[in-house]
């Protein structure tokens, strides 16, 4: 077997076999097949495309390439959950103490923030303290005790995506239908879980601008869970806004403690309790959908899903007591209001644009290798709909640095547009995807 005739096959149209793919990925990951030849091969796959099949065989092959965590020594249904990223989006931090309060088993891999999207990693690590750099055994004993851990991604885990991501990043493939799900779904599959629950973004902020791409992304994603033999869900989430109203570490650490005393934003937990619902019944621990919300309701209003939180910071070795106080959490030392500079309806906030004022506040990476404050950021009093009066404030940065706030305060008003009606509501829930 030739990777040339295999580059032939594909620039012509003709679908790959099981065999042809697992060659071509291992031979890539191993350093057998060159970028050269592999960067060829995305651009055929890039204009040719992949049938359901092909993209089952590359997610499969690409799951393969590396270690795939046995979660089969924990008891009962494994539910994880996955986000293509947002800003604001601090979902995890809530969601899965709600669901590991009703019973279910969420081990999870995570990741860090890097650009305009945060991550969950740097979030956690707002605790003193708080690691998930932390051993396959005691993540899985964490798991069996609690019902809940949450660890970095390893260098063993689909290494075929992060070698081929790294060249596709680089020779304009990655916006490609099957190459994204398949990126997504390998460590997915590869993390060991029985069900997957997907929060697709669209919007401006979002990877996926259009909502129909965001739909379109759904389907192959849960399509190649369905043909994995796990059970996937895929929920379509507006990302033309913030999530919530903060956006930055801490801020976001404290809003989702905020939420699980029940004072958080109704967008937020909206999202939280739409997803954990379809996790509770992908999970076997609640028989529907409605029910699952209410018990869910249940573990805020009694106070489960707070306590569960604190036992799983102190799990991997946080300060809990945060949990309890945030008001303890260190703050920034500029606090400076953004007034609206005029009187009518916010129209329009440019969602990705607010991410960038957090980056440039400090509280995201330029590159993997930034140091991020965790401090910054900026908190909403006003969101898409509200009406506000000239001088009103919009929201309150958080800053540290003098000219970093301002530079943000600047750019954080061209990302806001104003009309004198009132703007039609878009719904945050846009659909749910099955197959």
């Amino acid at each position: 077997m030739r990777m040339y005739d295999l580059i032939i096959k594909k620039r012509n149209g003709l679908s790959l076999t099981k065999e042809e793919i697992e060659f071509m990925v291992n031979g890539f990951t191993q350093g057998e097949i060159p970028d050269y030849q592999m960067s060829a091969m995305m651009m055929a796959v890039y204009f040719q495309g992949m049938d359901e099949e092909e993209t089952l065989f590359l997610t499969l092959a690409m799951e393969h390439s590396g270690e795939v965590l046995d979660l089969s020594g924990i008891e009962g249904i494994k539910v994880d959950k996955h986000s293509t990223g947002g800003v604001g989006d601090k979902t995890s931090l809530a969601l899965i103490p709600m669901t590991a309060a009703c019973g279910l088993k969420v081990a999870k891999m995570s990741g860090r923030g890097l650009g305009h999207t945060g991550g969950t990693i740097d979030k956690l690590e707002s605790f003193p303290g708080f690691t998930t750099e932390i051993s396959t055994e005691r993540f899985l004993k964490n798991v069996r005790e609690n019902g809940i851990s949450i660890m970095g991604q390893t260098k063993e885990l689909a290494p075929a995506d992060k070698k081929l991501y790294a060249l596709r990043d680089v020779t304009a493939t990655v916006d490609n239908m099957s190459l994204i799900a398949s990126s997504i779904m390998s460590k997915k599959l590869a993390a060991g879980a029985d069900a997957i629950v997907l929060d697709v973004k669209t919007g401006s902020g979002a990877f996926m601008k259009k909502e129909e791409d965001a739909f379109l992304l759904g389907q192959e994603m849960v399509k190649i869970g369905k043909n994995a033999g796990k059970e996937t869900i895929a929920v379509i989430s507006d990302m033309d806004q913030p999530l919530g109203a903060a956006v930055g570490n801490i801020l976001e650490v404290k809003e989702a403690i905020a939420t699980l005393n029940g004072e958080g934003p109704k967008d937020f937990e909206t999202l939280c309790l739409t997803l954990g619902s379809h996790m509770l019944v992908a999970g076997k621990a609640a028989p529907d959908v409605q029910t699952a919300q209410e018990m869910l309701k249940e573990t805020i209003q009694n106070k489960k899903a707070l306590e569960k939180l604190a036992q799983f910071v102190r799990s991997q070795g946080g300060d809990d007591s945060y949990v309890y106080e945030p008001e303890k959490f260190p703050q920034a030392s500029i606090f400076e209001a953004v007034p609206s500079p005029q009187d009518g309806y916010i129209k329009k906030i440019h969602c990705e644009e607010i991410g960038n004022c957090s980056l440039v506040l400090g509280g995201g990476r330029e590159t993997k290798e930034s140091n991020i404050d965790l401090t910054v950021g900026l908190v909403f009093q006003k969101k898409k709909g509200d009406y506000v009066k000239k001088g009103e404030t919009i929201a309150l940065i958080h800053g540290n640095d003098r000219k970093k706030t301002d530079t943000a305060k600047k750019r954080f008003l061209n990302a806001i547009a104003f009309s004198e009606q009132k703007p039609e509501e878009t719904p945050l829930i846009k659909g749910i995807v099955k197959v």
